[in-house]
C-alpha cells in the first residue's frame, strides 16, 4: 500500500485536528443536567468518593481510562524526535485502544529525560487513570521506569514496546514450532537487536520453555558472549552466551530460530541457507524487515516466516496484544499485569489461529482462504474474536494469580459482554442463542455445497444452537468439508434428494398439494428433485424443522417453493419481512421491508401484528408506531388516512398492544417530542416497532441506516408462513446465517 507523505498530513489536519476528541457520555442539555453534572450535584459522588476511595471506580471514568505516557525518545523507527513529534503515534494508540477494546485513553508526552522524572510524573497520574501504557521510551530507561512503577503503584503498568511484542512474537513461535515439529526446549535461537523489545521477546520465550543457552542474543558490536568487555548493560548481561560465534553469520549457522528487531538488510540470504531445516524467520524491523520473504524464497522453500508488514503473511502486530490485556486488566480491576497474564495472552492468540476465520476478516484481507499454516501462525489484526478470546484470558489469568480485585462469577456472560462493546447487535444475538439451545432444532439448508454454509453449520453444532441438514450431493458436500478442514458430528446430517428412501412420499405429497394447479405426476417427479422444493417439502412433513435458504438465488425463486410447499398461517393473508436494527441509541424493528409493495389498511395492520408477536419472541416489549409523513391528523391526505384506518383495526384486534400512529419517523422515535407535543399519545415513550406505509419507504430506511446510520442490521425476517422459513439475502456472511439459523430455530421452539 503506498501512502503519499500529503495524504498522511492531510489526514491528520484536515477537519478537527488530529485523531481524538472528548465526548460525554451522560445528557447535557438542560439546567438540570447541567447541576448534575456540575455544581451543585457532583459534590454528592466527590463526598461518597471521600469515605470511600475505591467509589472512584462506580462514579468517574478511572475504571475504563489509561494513560499512554511517552517521552519520544524512541519513536517507531524514527528514534529519538522528541514528546510533540511523537504526540500523533501516541494519538494512533488511542485510537486503537478504543476501536478495538472501547478503552478511553489520554495521551500524556512528556519532556522528561531520566528515568527518574519519568516515574515521578507518572506515579502522580495515579488518581486518574486504571492504567498505564509506557510507549516509545528508549532503552535501558524503559527497563528502569517499569520496575520501579510496577513496585510502586497498584494499577497496571505496561510497556508495549517490550510486551506486547513479546506476547504477539510468542504466540506466533509457538504455532510455527508446531508447524516446524520442533520442541521449543531443543531449538537454537538466534537474536538480532539487544533493546527493550529483544530482551523482552527473549524473557518470555524463556518463561515459556526455552533453554537460555540455546540463545544467542546480537546488537550492533555483535555476539553478546561471555566477558565481552564493551557496550554491556545488566540486561544485555543476562544474555551472555560462551559460543564461539562473533558474528550474527557465525550464530546463524545451524540455527531453528531467527528473530530480528533490529535494522533492515540486516540478514543476507546466504545467512538464511545456512540454517536448520524447517526453519523459522521473524524478520520484525519496521518499516522494512531484517530480510524480506521474496529474498528467503530465492534461496529455499522451508522456512515458515513473519515480519510486522500488513503486506505479508504472519504480521506480528501488537494491536493484537495490548487493547485486549489492558481490557481484561480493567475489568478485573488488576493490580498489576504479571506474567501469568502474558502467558495467557500468548495461549489465548496462539490457539485462536487454529479456529475457522470469519468473514469479514478474510474480506479484510483479499477474499482468499485463511487456514492456519506456514501462511498464517498468528490471528490477523483485524479479527475481532480476539477481544473476546485474549481479555477473557487475561482476566482468568489475573483472578487465579491473585492480583484482581473484582471477581467475575460468569466468565460465559463477562465474554458476551466484550462482544457487546464492540458489536451492538450481540446482546440481542446471545437472547437468540439462549433460546435457542433449550431445544435444538433440525434446520435445513437447501445450498449444503457452499462453503458458508458448512462453515456457518460447524457453528451452529459448535454453539449447539440447531442440528443442521444439509442438502446436496453426499460426495461434493464431503469434499468441501475436507478441504474446510471441518469437523462435524453426528449432529449433522447430508441428505441429497435423488437418493432419499421418502422421496415418493414427497412426491405424492406435492402431486396432492397442486395438482388441480397445472402440476402432472411426472412434474412432481422432477420438481421434487430440486432442492428447494424438497427442503420446504421436509419441514412440511415434518424432517425437519425450519429452513434457511436464499445465499445463492433471487428471493423470489426461494420464496415461490415457500409458498407453494409450506404456506401462510391459516390466520394469516400475507407475508411480510422484518429487520431488526441495531443503531447506537437502541435496537429497532422494521416492518415490512422485503414483500409488500403497497398495502393496506388491513395489511398493514396484519404486518404491525405480526411483527409485535415476532419481537415477543425475542423477549422485547413492542411499541409500535404506524409511520407516515403526516402527525396525527396534520396532513389530510389517502396515504395518512390508511394509517389511521390501520391503526383503528390494529386496536380492535388487540387492545392491550401498544401502538399509535399516525405519525412521523422521528416523532416515533423521540420521547420528548411524544411527550411535550403529543401528550395524548398512547405509545408511551419512544417506539422500538416501526410500521412502514409502503416497501418503498421501508427499504429505503433500513439500507439507509445500515450504510450512514452505521447500524447492524439482522435479516430478513420472515414472517406468516405456516412454517419457520427464513431467506437470505444472496451472499449473506457466515455470521449472518449462523444468526438466521438462531431466529429459525426460536420459531419452531415459539411455533411447537
Amino acid at each position: 500500500m503506498k501512502i503519499r507523505e500529503q495524504d498522511a498530513l492531510d489526514y491528520h489536519s484536515q477537519g478537527r485536528k488530529g485523531k481524538l476528541e472528548v465526548t460525554p457520555t451522560k445528557p447535557f442539555s438542560t439546567q438540570r443536567d447541567l447541576s448534575l453534572a456540575y455544581t451543585p450535584g457532583v459534590a454528592v459522588p466527590c463526598l461518597a468518593i471521600d469515605k470511600n476511595p475505591d467509589d472512584v471506580y462506580k462514579y468517574t471514568a478511572k475504571g475504563n481510562l489509561v494513560a499512554v505516557v511517552s517521552n519520544g525518545t524512541a519513536v517507531l523507527g524514527l528514534g529519538n524526535i522528541g514528546p510533540e513529534a511523537g504526540k500523533p503515534v501516541m494519538e494512533g494508540k488511542a485510537v486503537l485502544f478504543k476501536k478495538f477494546a472501547d478503552i478511553d485513553v489520554f495521551d500524556i508526552e512528556i519532556r522528561a529525560k531520566t528515568p527518574e522524572e519519568i516515574i515521578k510524573v507518572v506515579q502522580a497520574l495515579e488518581p486518574t487513570f486504571g492504567g498505564i501504557n509506557l510507549e516509545d521510551i528508549k532503552a535501558p530507561d524503559c527497563f528502569i521506569v517499569e520496575e520501579e512503577l510496577r513496585k510502586t503503584m497498584k494499577i497496571p503498568v505496561f510497556h508495549d514496546d517490550q510486551h506486547g511484542t513479546a506476547i504477539i512474537t510468542a504466540a506466533a513461535l509457538i504455532n510455527a514450532l508446531e508447524i516446524a515439529n520442533k520442541k521449543i526446549d531443543q531449538v537454537k535461537v538466534v537474536y538480532n537487536g539487544a533493546g527493550a523489545a529483544a530482551i523482552a521477546c527473549a524473557n518470555l520465550q524463556i518463561a515459556l520453555g526455552m533453554k537460555k543457552e540455546n540463545l544467542i542474543m546480537c546488537d550492533t558490536k555483535g555476539v553478546i558472549y561471555q566477558g565481552r568487555p564493551n557496550d554491556m548493560n545488566p540486561y544485555k548481561e543476562k544474555f551472555q552466551n560462551t559460543t564461539k560465534a562473533r558474528t550474527l553469520a557465525e550464530a546463524l549457522v545451524g540455527a531453528d530460530v531467527f528473530v530480528g528487531l533490529s535494522v533492515k538488510d540486516s540478514v543476507t540470504k546466504e545467512m538464511v541457507k545456512t540454517m536448520a531445516p524447517n526453519a523459522i524467520v521473524f524478520a520484525m524491523a519496521n518499516p522494512d524487515p531484517e530480510i524480506t520473504p521474496e529474498e528467503v524464497l530465492l534461496v529455499r522453500d522451508d522456512v515458515i516466516m513473519a515480519t510486522g508488514r500488513s503486506d505479508y503473511a504472519n504480521q506480528v502486530n501488537n494491536v493484537l496484544g495490548f487493547p485486549f490485556i489492558f481490557r481484561g486488566a480493567l475489568d478485573v480491576r488488576a493490580t498489576t499485569i504479571n506474567e501469568e497474564m502474558k502467558k495467557a495472552a500468548v495461549k489465548a492468540l496462539a490457539e485462536l489461529a487454529k479456529e475457522d476465520v470469519p468473514d469479514s476478516v478474510i474480506k479484510a484481507y483479499g477474499g482468499k482462504p485463511i487456514r492456519f499454516g506456514k501462511e498464517y501462525i498468528i490471528p490477523k489484526p483485524l479479527d475481532p474474536r480476539a477481544l473476546r478470546s485474549v481479555a477473557t484470558a487475561v482476566a482468568k489469568a489475573a483472578v487465579d494469580s491473585g492480583v484482581a480485585r473484582v471477581l467475575i462469577e460468569d466468565w460465559e456472560k463477562y465474554g458476551d459482554k466484550l462482544e457487546e462493546r464492540l458489536g451492538r447487535s450481540k446482546r440481542f444475538t446471545n437472547l437468540l442463542f439462549m433460546k435457542a439451545r433449550h431445544k435444538m432444532k433440525r434446520i435445513i439448508f437447501p445450498e449444503g455445497d457452499e462453503e458458508k454454509i458448512l462453515r456457518a453449520a460447524q457453528i451452529l453444532v459448535d454453539q449447539d444452537l440447531a442440528k443442521p441438514i444439509l442438502v446436496g450431493n453426499e460426495e461434493r458436500i464431503q469434499k468441501v468439508i475436507k478441504d474446510l478442514h471441518l469437523e462435524f458430528d453426528a449432529n449433522v446430517e447430508i441428505v441429497d434428494p435423488k437418493t432419499f428412501a421418502q422421496k415418493d412420499q414427497f412426491v405424492e405429497e406435492y402431486y396432492k398439494l397442486r395438482q388441480r394447479k397445472g402440476a402432472t405426476r411426472y412434474y412432481a417427479e422432477r420438481t421434487m428433485l430440486q432442492r428447494y422444493y424438497f427442503s420446504m417439502m421436509m419441514v412440511r412433513l415434518g424432517y425437519a424443522d425450519g429452513v434457511i435458504a436464499g445465499l445463492t438465488t433471487n428471493y423470489p425463486d426461494t420464496i415461490r417453493p415457500a409458498l407453494q410447499v409450506i404456506g401462510m398461517r391459516h390466520d394469516i393473508k400475507n407475508v411480510s419481512g422484518m429487520y431488526a436494527v441495531i443503531a447506537k441509541k437502541g435496537t429497532y424493528f422494521f416492518s415490512d421491508t422485503t414483500v409488500n409493495i403497497d398495502p393496506d389498511a388491513e395489511t398493514l395492520a396484519e404486518i404491525a401484528l405480526l411483527t409485535s408477536e415476532t419481537v415477543h419472541r425475542f423477549d422485547v416489549e413492542p411499541r409500535v408506531a404506524m409511520l407516515s409523513f403526516s402527525n396525527f391528523g396534520s396532513t389530510k391526505h389517502p396515504r395518512s388516512e390508511k394509517i389511521k384506518r390501520a391503526v383503528e383495526i390494529i386496536k380492535s384486534k388487540n387492545p392491550k398492544l401498544i401502538i399509535d400512529g399516525e405519525m412521523q419517523a422521528d416523532t416515533a422515535v423521540t420521547a420528548e417530542i411524544l411527550e411535550k407535543e403529543f401528550p395524548f399519545s398512547t405509545l408511551q415513550g419512544a417506539a422500538n416497532v416501526l410500521i412502514f406505509p409502503s416497501l418503498n419507504s421501508a427499504n429505503i430506511a433500513y439500507k439507509l441506516m445500515g450504510r450512514i446510520g452505521e447500524a447492524e442490521l439482522i435479516g430478513p425476517i420472515l414472517m406468516g408462513m405456516a412454517k419457520p422459513v427464513h431467506v437470505l439475502q444472496r451472499g449473506a456472511e457466515v455470521t449472518d446465517i449462523v444468526n438466521m439459523a438462531a431466529i429459525c430455530a426460536v420459531d419452531a421452539i415459539e411455533a411447537q
